[in-house]
């Protein structure tokens, strides 16, 4: 969720969340600068490296958060920052080189490889997903196309800090349940989120659950903003089912307008985490340890609306 800022299109395409792996971690506590500072720290460590010198086009630093499609469906007020950057000011041709210089340095630094796409490697469209480790931030190095023809790309360089509880607030174990009190039933935002979660159930195309503890609508506070925030699963599902499940809804979301991202997980689950871009609404779907999809619905109150939904 965003609700200090409007979330550019290019950060909320650089998303990049660990969705399952906020429920396994433990309260790490830290502020939104310190977050910050290290996903510059290891953006820079592979800035360093790279040539041609490009030229850096920051987006964010922007904040995530409540961290979301959590197995046990508890109250969660801990955050996430993500910081992106465009390099841009080399030719085209180079953007395939500055990818591949990025994983060497970041691997120089320890950090662990999570994905990458093997048989493009040597093509010219590589990209990657790494971790950091033991603080377990989250990067990608990728390359968006310009001219698949001529192989022209751009390259861009994201991290995610992985969930922290920042200073003075509340146990993420025990978040205050005013946080998450329940919001007015004719608010338009109400209706926007709903309906956004009645077109990813259609997209999905399986049965839900019935509601958990901990799901459901709720209008979510910290300081600083407010957002609808609704939550619910699907029926368990073998695991082929999980992820066909969440690959529909990978296309709806890309059919739809949405900026799309698959995410990495520590269990190695599906999940895609997207971004509205004329509402500034978040929606993850996360194949869940328990064998259901686990949806969730973020939406500012007061924020912009459409009408495509």
């Amino acid at each position: 969720m965003k609700t200090r800022k409007t979330f550019t299109a290019a950060a909320l395409l650089a998303v990049t969340v660990a969705v399952t792996a906020c429920g396994a971690q433990g309260e790490i506590m830290m502020s939104e600068q310190q977050a910050t500072d290290r996903a510059e720290e290891i953006i820079q460590q592979a800035v360093v490296t790279l040539s041609p010198k490009p030229t850096l086009e920051r987006f964010g630093p922007e904040t995530i958060g409540p961290c979301l499609a959590k197995d046990d469906h508890s109250p969660d007020d801990r955050l996430q920052v993500t910081l992106f950057y465009k390099l841009t000011g080399v030719p085209g041709a180079e953007a395939r080189n500055l990818v591949l210089q990025a994983r060497e340095a970041w691997l120089k630094q320890g950090y662990k490889i999570h994905s990458s796409d093997e048989k493009d490697m040597s093509g010219p469209f590589p990209w990657v997903s790494m971790r950091t480790e033991p603080d377990d931030f989250w990067m990608e190095a990728t390359t968006g196309v310009l001219d698949r023809a001529t192989g022209e790309g751009i390259a861009s360089l994201s991290v995610t800090s992985p969930c922290f509880l920042p200073p003075g607030k509340a146990s993420a174990r025990g978040a205050d349940p005013a946080a998450f009190e329940a919001p007015e039933a004719d608010d338009p935002a109400v209706r926007r989120a709903l309906a956004h979660s009645s077109r990813i159930y259609d997209a999905l195309g399986v049965g839900s659950a019935p509601t958990q503890p901990g799901e459901g609508l709720s209008t979510v506070r910290d300081g600083l903003g407010t957002a609808v925030h609704h939550t619910w699963s699907t029926l368990p599902l073998p695991e082929d089912e999980r992820a066909r499940a969440v690959q529909r809804a990978h296309e709806y979301f890309r059919d739809a307008g949405w900026k799309v991202r698959t995410v990495p997980t520590l269990e190695g689950l599906p999940a895609v985490v997207a971004g509205h871009p004329g509402e500034h609404t978040i929606a993850q779907v996360a194949a869940s340890t328990t064998g259901a999809v686990r949806v969730a619905v973020t939406r500012p109150l007061g924020g912009p609306t459409s009408a495509d939904v």
